[in-house]
């Protein structure tokens, strides 16, 4: 499964998950089916989206690394190749560390996203 195809998926369950009883009212209530979207739907449904997305963020950043350790010029990817090669733990370590906390840095800007 891909990352675009997980965000939908979360996507349409979170569509799914509207409650048919919030979309009857809004019908009763004059509705038009612009308004359901957007007043109903897309807000009770954003919950499964950014958790989706955030989900996609940590496979995002993933890739970028393998690629920067694969074909790279630059790049933390590329600095712990290097250091790899000349056996500087050290520059490893901090690599991967810089990579974990870049991953961390992007959970938490997400979550603070999902909160607003």
């Amino acid at each position: 499964m891909s990352i675009d195809s997980g965000v939908l998926i979360l996507a349409q369950a979170g569509v799914g998950s509207v409650k048919l009883n919030k979309i009857y009212a809004a019908y009763s209530l004059g509705a038009s089916k612009r308004q359901i979207l957007q007043h109903v739907i897309l807000p009770n449904s954003l919950p499964e989206i950014f958790t989706g997305m955030r989900v996609a963020m940590g496979g995002c950043w993933g890739t970028v690394v393998a690629a920067e350790l694969v074909a790279a010029e630059s790049g933390v990817g590329y600095m712990i190749m290097v250091a790899s090669k000349f056996l500087s733990t050290d520059i490893v370590v901090l690599g991967v560390i810089i990579v974990g906390a870049i991953g961390y840095g992007i959970d938490i800007l997400m979550r603070k996203l999902k909160q607003s």
